[in-house]
């Protein structure tokens, strides 16, 4: 009797354990498994969240079959201590433990709102935008120019906001007057800037920052950026280019950069200017006339009259042989690329062609009737 007592409850155990063992390795496949979630959504951990917290959120959004095995799985890859607070942006299907792993990482928040600082040619404008999880876009909740503008209510309400992100964005061709000037009026920074950078130094990019980012400190990262641009796109460099230096690239690429917005067009302007210093030819670019005469303090708002064209300062191309003395804007990749790797070409000239690009010509008779195909493009554009 006692054997077969014995012999039972052996065989119940046995089973209990197996039965154990596969509801682990189910429990497993749950955690490890694709999630249940169509659409990504942004998860916001608060300060002081826990992952039973963490884990009822998740359940309420649908992105996770069991707040029970959540929690276990974090338990035991020994994670449920390590839950950093932010927004975090959680992916279509993802599995309990990669939403796990994206929530205790650490590092910056992937979604929510964002304060964005963007310095562009004409203007300047801090922007509050939130990343919509459905599209991977923001979604511009209200912008001002911190220069003349007073900031908006939603603004000063998201800066007590624990998860808010900051970013600084520079375009392609502002001037590092405009740089200076845009991020003194940003009240995100701090400290006093020491002094103008030299122009064409700082990379136009986007840098993610924090509140109370040294404005020094901000700077030194964008000239370190260029400055490391500048080296790799030197080594592969064409042969042939009549500039000899890193700094007469820059100067280059700026005028590169000032003359046409059309990303296509960058290597065959690049072309013209390359061309003309070979032939001993001046350059003769407006652009430049114009950084003679504003320093880069703002745009010139007007067109260029016969006596400006005419000046005697350093930057007018259309007075002085060769490149002007410094870059006229702090160009970008693309545009320093251009300048380095230009487009095997003829041309001599080239003018706006009313699309946005330019037409391009290899004698001056081919631009003389450009430039009256342009001006009669602009007198019927007055007209109408």
């Amino acid at each position: 009797m006692w054997r077969s007592v014995a012999s039972n409850a052996i065989t119940l155990f046995i089973v209990v354990l197996l039965l154990a063992a596969g509801l682990v390795i189910w429990a497993q496949r749950q955690y490890a498994d694709p999630g249940p979630l169509d659409a990504p959504i942004c998860l916001r951990v608060e300060p002081g969240s826990t992952m039973t917290r963490v884990s009822r959120q998740l359940d309420t959004q649908g992105a996770i079959g069991s707040p029970t095995i959540f929690r276990l799985g974090a338990n035991y890859s020994e994670k449920a201590d390590l839950l950093k607070a932010g927004s975090f942006l959680i992916g279509p299907h993802a599995s309990m433990e990669e939403i796990v792993d994206t929530i205790t990482r650490g590092g910056r928040s992937t979604c929510g709102t964002e304060v964005n600082l963007r310095i562009g040619i004409v203007s300047a404008e801090i922007e509050v935008r939130e990343l919509d999880p459905a599209t991977g876009r923001y979604v511009e909740m209200s912008s001002f120019d911190p220069r003349d503008e007073a900031a908006p209510s939603d603004y000063e309400s998201v800066k007590t906001e624990p998860d808010l992100r900051y970013r600084v964005t520079l375009a392609e061709g502002v001037t590092s007057w405009q740089v200076v000037d845009s991020l003194t009026a940003a009240d995100f920074l701090s400290g006093d800037i020491d002094g103008l950078p030299a122009e064409g130094t700082l990379l136009p990019d986007s840098y993610e920052v924090t509140a109370g980012t040294d404005r020094n400190d901000l700077i030194s990262e964008m000239q370190a950026r260029q400055t490391a641009v500048l080296d790799v796109l030197w080594e592969r460099r064409a042969d042939g280019l009549p500039i000899t230096t890193k700094a007469e690239a820059l100067i280059l690429a700026s005028i590169v950069e000032k003359e046409t917005g059309v990303p296509e067009e960058r290597r065959r302007v690049a072309s013209v200017f390359v061309n003309r210093l070979k032939n001993g030819m001046r350059l003769q670019t407006d652009p430049t006339v114009i950084y003679g005469l504003t320093k880069g303090q703002g745009i010139l708002g007007r067109g260029l009259r016969q006596s400006e064209l005419r000046s005697n300062t350093p930057w007018n191309t259309y007075v002085i042989d060769g490149l002007p003395p410094t870059p006229i804007a702090n160009p970008g990749r693309a545009s320093i690329e251009a300048a380095l790797n230009p487009e095997d070409t003829n041309f001599l000239y080239f003018v706006a062609d009313g699309s946005g690009g330019h037409a391009f010509a290899t004698t001056l008779r081919e631009h003389n009737d450009n430039v009256a195909e342009w001006r009669r493009i602009e007198a019927q554009g007055r007209s109408d």
